[in-house]
């Protein structure tokens, strides 16, 4: 079992990452939610963990934050949740705004999420409203992404990671145009087409 990883990160290309440990590189996936924060190539990084094996894969995910490898396992307790829309809730919101959601009721908004419809939205709601308060307990709800050399074509990598989110190609390309600014990163596109896409 795998909780933790501390190491050099040498990759990152939503939704992936790549920590090198001593000289063996851990591939992970992680939601947006961590890739807002995460420091510049060949810097330290500390990750939580989650490991998933199945029959025929094993899969490896990352989260700065431990409220958010919670919610990520409470979430997927739901009914009709696996990690792809577990990672899709973490990618449109910080914990502290779907703990809100939860606790208000708000299945409209939770149907903006890509992946999750109305009765998905409606089990969420039902099966974690009681759990709700204790999701962001000593989380920040800091969204701003760290400083770094901008990728060559941050528009082009911020609708390929839309769409591994689970958005169409036209729609996760309208987003991310609608949402770009003159030297905005891949993920400050992101981060302001899924906050758009939430609110519409």
């Amino acid at each position: 079992m795998i909780g933790r990883l501390k190491g050099i990160l040498i990759h990152k290309q939503p939704p992936w990452l790549v920590v090198d440990v001593h000289g063996v590189g851990y591939e992970l996936e992680a939601p947006m939610s961590t890739f807002y924060d995460l420091p510049e190539v060949g810097r330290e990084v500390s990750l939580y963990t989650h490991y998933a094996q199945k029959e025929d894969s094993v899969a490896l995910y990352g989260f700065l934050k431990e409220s958010e490898r919670r919610l990520f396992r409470d979430l997927q307790k739901v009914s009709g949740i696996g990690a792809r829309i577990a990672l899709a809730v973490l990618s449109g919101v910080s914990v502290e705004e779907f703990a809100r959601l939860v606790q208000a009721g708000d299945v409209a908004a939770l149907t903006r999420i890509p992946g999750i419809g109305k009765k998905t939205a409606e089990r969420m709601v039902v099966e974690l409203r009681d759990r709700a308060a204790d999701f962001g307990a000593g989380a920040a709800a800091v969204l701003a992404g760290k400083g770094g050399a901008a990728p060559a074509d941050p528009l082009a990598e911020a609708v390929v990671a839309l769409q591994q989110l689970g958005y169409k190609p036209a729609e996760a390309a309208r987003m991310a145009e609608k949402a770009k600014a003159d030297g905005d990163s891949a993920e400050a596109i992101i981060r302001k087409a899924l906050k758009s896409a939430l609110r519409t």
